[in-house]
């Protein structure tokens, strides 16, 4: 197995986190310990999960930490759909996030599926 850091479904999660952020850092102040902690941390569990699962001793916990990460994905999603109704984010915004979300769920459920082929 490569470095994880050289996998294209973390290096896809990492740019996500990069987009997010540029985001929620505009979020109102009174957002900060609420809807913008939270995101920043489901979206930051992307890419550390997939790290993690890569470090694990077998393919079974790499499936688990995979499905973690796959799990806030999911999470990421609902809340950019709470800021686009909250307005604190525009259409064109949440479709460009949207996009991205969509570009790495895509990646991780073929790692999953590449793991779950070789048990």
């Amino acid at each position: 197995m490569k470095n994880y850091t050289e996998l294209e479904v973390w290096k896809f999660a990492r740019a996500l986190v990069k987009s997010v952020y540029q985001l929620t850092k505009h979020f109102p102040n009174t957002e900060l310990y609420s809807l913008t902690n939270q995101i920043n941390r489901s979206v930051i569990s992307v890419p550390s999960n997939i790290a993690e699962g890569i470090g694990r001793q077998s393919d079974k916990e790499t499936i688990q930490f995979l499905y973690i990460s796959k799990g806030s994905l999911f999470e990421l999603e609902t809340q950019m759909y709470l800021t686009f109704d909250l307005e604190y984010i525009s259409e064109d915004q949440l479709k460009v996030i949207l996009e991205q979300l969509s570009s790495c769920k895509k990646l991780l459920n073929g790692f999953i599926n590449y793991f779950k082929n070789k048990l």
